[in-house]
Order: structure tokens, then sequence, then C-alpha cells
């Protein structure tokens, strides 16, 4: 495994010094840096135009001063690395580095939100196959993966930023579409339970209903305005995520599991309450850091405590469980904050912003209202790079589980007397994964790369913002620095995907064929 290793990246280094030299030539070729400069009338025009050939290394010919950009590079290994300077003075690494978080903020939310939705969907419509659920999805993902994504944001600006901002004035929910919400809804539901025609019809009747009912009930009380949990629905909500894990982990029937689900649902309904002192202390970073230690400790305590036997998987399903329920405090929080942060002078009852990473009139010192603002950032780009992505995972998801459901061990498993469930997560999803694993590790390594278009929408400053300078401008050191580093990770994902292969898949091992 070592040499394989070694002879990969040995491979892509060369691939990596090739692809550079070839972009570093052509874009110095294919444009003039000093193109407006030697047509400008000012009179110190000659002298910026000595001052930049000089700065920018523009007398040396482009293949020569592709080594001398290599050399600062080389550099890392002595502790002088260097990228150059971008055309307006600033450290090319510079640049970068405070881009790369803005891009990984923004699009690893919408990547992982992608991955999750699509490969959840996908699944249940292979197991829904030429069901209602089924045709209606197909159509949804090619709907939604043949729309412009700068189409697709404005229409986010103007519905769900500025037309639900000025619903939240008055926010109040007329009958027609109380009864339209419930009636797509209770669709859905039914779609995806399944079942014969008088099962689908009770479902989707419950279904409907309930929804119209909290709808109304939510109206009343008036939850959007002012939203939030509860010890109540904290706790019944632990209860559903504790037996929604355990039933897709290990299946309910699993009492060991069952039971330490169940156990770390009520210790965290008993730290509900010392929690919310917690939360209204300094330093809310750490104290979060140190919670989400102490839970995945008490997870995995509570898990060995009850498993004698099968302890992975009971640890897994628990730990699992704990964190679920720490993130859905942490949302119960965020709801607790959103009247104090949308009753704010720069807020102004307006809370879903158009534009902008942050709101720079929000007064600093409050770490949730702060968190709060930087997710409400995050809500209207999240959706437009998600909308799109999602749907190939849909598409590819299904067609790879259809492909896995036909196989003869599949025929096996179910034949030996297996449930559906552990034939469906433990024989089924793992195959189909392996095929997948190419596309997520790609999607993370392109996560760098940036959103050109999105970024540009949603006046982002992130690292499709740096490229889309960099080519504007001719701004060559600007460019390269943006190219190497997603290079190098676009081609380490390939790299990582052919590991995790054979960490998927038991028959895939270097050199078993020796």
């Amino acid at each position: 495994m070592f040499a394989f290793i070694m002879r990969r990246l040995g491979t892509l280094a060369v691939i990596l010094f090739g692809s550079s030299f070839l972009l570093y030539n052509l874009a110095a070729l294919s444009g003039d840096p000093l193109a407006d400069l030697r047509t400008s009338r000012e009179p110190n025009a000659a002298q910026q135009i000595i001052a930049l050939t000089r700065k920018l290394q523009l007398d040396i010919p482009p293949p020569l001063r592709y080594f001398y950009w290599l050399r600062g590079l080389f550099g890392v290994f002595i502790g002088k690395f260097d990228l150059g300077q971008t055309r307006g003075g600033e450290s090319v690494a510079s640049a970068i580095g405070s881009a790369v978080p803005t891009t990984v903020r923004l699009v690893t939310t919408a990547t992982l939100t992608a991955i999750i939705l699509g490969i959840s969907i996908g699944i249940v419509t292979a197991l829904r196959q030429y069901s209602k659920f089924d045709y209606s999805m197909t159509f949804v993902s090619f709907l939604l993966f043949s729309l412009p994504i700068f189409w697709v944001a404005v229409l986010l600006k103007q519905f769900m930023a500025i037309g639900f901002n000025n619903w939240l004035g008055e926010p109040s929910i007329p009958i027609k579409t109380v009864v339209l919400i419930g009636i797509i809804l209770g669709l859905i539901i039914s779609s995806v339970v399944g079942g014969d025609r008088a099962k689908s019809w009770k479902i989707f009747g419950v279904s409907a209903i309930a929804t119209m009912l909290v709808l109304q009930v939510l109206v009343k009380i008036n939850w959007f305005l002012q939203p939030g949990l509860g010890p109540i629905f904290y706790l019944l909500g632990s209860v559903g995520i504790a037996f929604g894990v355990t039933q897709l982990s290990m299946g309910i029937s699993n009492r060991v599991a069952l039971k330490s689900s169940l156990t770390v649902a009520g210790i965290a309904f008993v730290l509900y309450f010392p929690m919310q002192k917690v939360f209204e202390m300094q330093k809310q970073g750490l104290l979060l850091a140190a919670a989400a230690t102490l839970t995945i400790l008490i997870a995995v305590g509570v898990a060995l405590y009850f498993a004698k036997i099968d302890r992975a998987a009971v640890v897994r399903t628990t730990v699992l469980t704990a964190v679920l329920l720490g993130i859905l405090m942490i949302v119960d929080q965020l709801m607790g904050t959103w009247e104090r942060y949308m009753g704010s002078d720069a807020i102004n009852y307006r809370p879903v912003p158009t534009v902008g990473q942050t709101n720079p009139l929000l007064e600093p010192g409050d770490y949730w209202v702060s968190t709060l603002d930087l997710l409400m950032h995050l809500v209207l780009p999240t959706i437009a790079l998600t909308a799109i992505s999602f749907a190939g995972y849909i598409r590819f998801s299904r067609g790879t589980m259809l492909e896995v459901l036909n196989q003869d061990y599949i025929r096996t498993a179910r034949a030996k007397g297996l449930t559906e469930r552990t034939v469906i997560m433990r024989h089924a999803f793992r195959n189909t994964m392996i095929p997948m694993t190419t596309i997520i590790v790609v999607d993370f390594a392109s996560i760098i790369g940036g959103a050109i278009i999105t970024e540009r929408v949603f006046g982002w400053t992130g690292m499709g913002t740096l490229f889309n300078k960099a080519v504007g401008s001719f701004d060559l050191n600007l460019l390269m620095g943006v190219f190497f580093l997603t290079g190098t990770l676009a081609l380490v994902a390939n790299l990582v995907a052919d590991l995790l292969y054979s960490a998927l898949d038991p028959r895939i091992r270097v050199g078993s064929g020796k």
C-alpha cells in the first residue's frame, strides 16, 4: 500500500507540474497586462509601464518566468514560501488565505446538504421504483438540474428574502394556502411511506390534516416571530430521534441499541435546563467544544454499559443519536435568539439578507446573535447551490441502488430471511456508496474552487471571486495561486477515492492479484 501511495503521489506531482506549466504559459500569452497603460494618455503612463514590467517580471519570457514562480513555491521547504504579489500589491498567499474560509463556509454547507438530501431521496426513489414519489422526484431533479443558477438566485432574492421579510411584518397564512400546503405535504409523505391504495389515502389524510392544524396553531401563538421548542417538544424530538436513528442503524428490534439511545435522550433532556445557563456564559466557542466532547464520551459510556456484544454498532448508533440531540439543542437556542436578533437596529425585522457575508452594522459581543446572523447570510446561497447540485445525487444514487438491488447477493440475503432494513442498510447501501465515493470526494475537493456565479450574485468574496478577478485583470500570480490550491486538492481527491474504494469493498485491495 505504501509503494502504491508513493507511486500515485509521484504521478500526481508530474500531472500538477505539467498542467501548471501549460496554464502559466497560455495565460501569459492570452493577454497583455499593460494594454490599458499602452493606450493611456496620462503623463506618467510610461513610468507606470516600467514599474509594472519590473514588478510582474514581464520582460522575462513566460516559460522562464514560470520557473521563477516555481522557485517561490518550492521555497516552502526552506521557510521562504512565496506565491508572489497581486497587481494591487497584496500577497497572493494572504489573498487566498482570507478567501478560503469564506468559500469553505459557503460551499461546504451546500455540498453536505446536497449529499445528504440527494443520496437519501435517491435511495428512497429506488426503493419506491415507478411509484408516484419516484416519478415526482425524477421530474423535480431534471427540472432543478436544468435551471440556471443565476436565475434561481434572483428568484430566491425576490421570494425568499424580500417576500418573506415583508410577510414577517404581519405573519398570517390564508386558509387557502394552509390547505394547499397540507395537501402537498400529505402527498409527499404518503408517496414516501408507500403501501396499498387504502393505506396511502389514510396516510395522506392524517398528514394533511395534521399539517393544517399545526400551521394554524403556529400562527395563533405567533411562533414565526417568537419561535422555540421548549422542554416538552425537545423531549418529544429527542425520543423521535432515538427511535429513528436506532431503526436506521440497527432496527428497533435491537433492544440494547434502543435502550442505549433512549437513555442518551433522557440524559439530554435532564441537561436541557442547565445548558440554558451555559449558553448565557462567555467564551461560547470553548464551552461548546467541551460540551460536544462530553456528549460523545457520555454516549460511548452508555453504549458500553448496555452492549455486551456487537459493541461497535451500538456505540455508533448511540453517538449519532447524541450528536443529533446536541444539534437539536443548539437549534432551540438559536430559535430563542430569533426575536432578539430581528429586533436589533441593524436587522429591523428583515432577517433574510440578500447580499454580503455578515451584517457590518450588527453590534458585536452577543455570540448567538452573531452566529444567527452568519447562518442567515448562508440561507439563500446554500439553497441556490443545493437546488442545482443535489439533483445529480438523486439520479446517480437511484441508478446505483437499483443496480445493486438486482445483484445475486441481495437475493441471497433476502432468501436467508434477513429483514428488509438489514438488506438495504448493511448490504445494498454500502455497495451503493462505492461508485458514489468518486463524486463525493471530488465535490469536496472542488469546494475550495468556490462558486463564481453564486458569490457574484450574493456579494461574497471567496475563491470564485478571486479566480474571476485574476482572469479579468490578467493577474497571473493570483491565477496560479488559485490554480495550485484547487488543482492539488483535485488530484489528492482522486487518490483518496482510490483508498476509500478498498475501505468500502474488501475485494478491492492493492496487490491482491499477486
